[in-house]
């Protein structure tokens, strides 16, 4: 330990009273489980969104909430249209406030050229003719490289926490099943001689 390492030591022990810096192996360590249901979980992610952002829509909370449930279940925009009986336009607006953004939203066009003009200021007119295209296509193009920016600009971490939400859930529920059968099969077989 040098010099350096060793002074931090003395003065952690000093200021918290503790005899050693490192962890107890007693404390509890992270899980792929967090508290709360998925849909109260959904709810906080969205109202810190919506306290950093100005949503496009006026859906209503527990209407943004089946949203991002119905996109994790891989829902079409057309699906989650009927399902929460609101435009498809209206389900993609929301979608993109949430930075819920398919592979679909990205393909058809080249995303650095639009991202590039739109950076040069390029207007939604100039960017539709200039990409022979119609002023909603240029305009749902737009959208979807502003909220690439956005993500961008906040590490992913909305998205990341809805990804924590439904994907971790759903493996952590896989890995429970994987323990299970793994100890069933490791103990297939076994004679059991306990006696208490």
């Amino acid at each position: 330990m040098d010099d350096k390492t060793e002074q931090l030591r003395d003065i952690f022990m000093d200021v918290t009273d503790e005899s050693g810096v490192t962890e107890r192996q007693e404390d509890a360590r992270g899980s792929l489980a967090r508290e709360g249901s998925p849909a109260d979980r959904t709810a906080e992610v969205i109202a810190e969104m919506a306290d950093r952002y100005a949503f496009s829509t006026d859906l209503e909370t527990r209407t943004l909430v089946e949203l991002v449930r119905g996109f994790y279940e891989e829902d079409s925009d057309a699906d989650l249209a009927a399902a929460l009986d609101e435009s498809n336009g209206t389900i993609v607006r929301a979608r993109m406030d949430l930075h819920l953004v398919r592979d679909a939203d990205r393909e058809g066009f080249d995303f650095d050229a639009v991202r590039d003009r739109l950076d040069a200021g390029t207007d939604i007119d100039t960017l539709a003719a200039e990409f022979d295209v119609s002023e909603s296509t240029a305009r749902r193009r737009r959208r979807v490289v502003e909220t690439e920016a956005e993500r961008r600009a906040v590490g992913d971490r909305f998205r990341e926490a809805f990804d924590e939400i439904y994907l971790d859930a759903d493996l952590a529920s896989h890995t429970d099943e994987v323990a299970r059968d793994g100890l069933d099969d490791a103990t297939e077989g076994m004679e059991n001689n306990l006696s208490f």
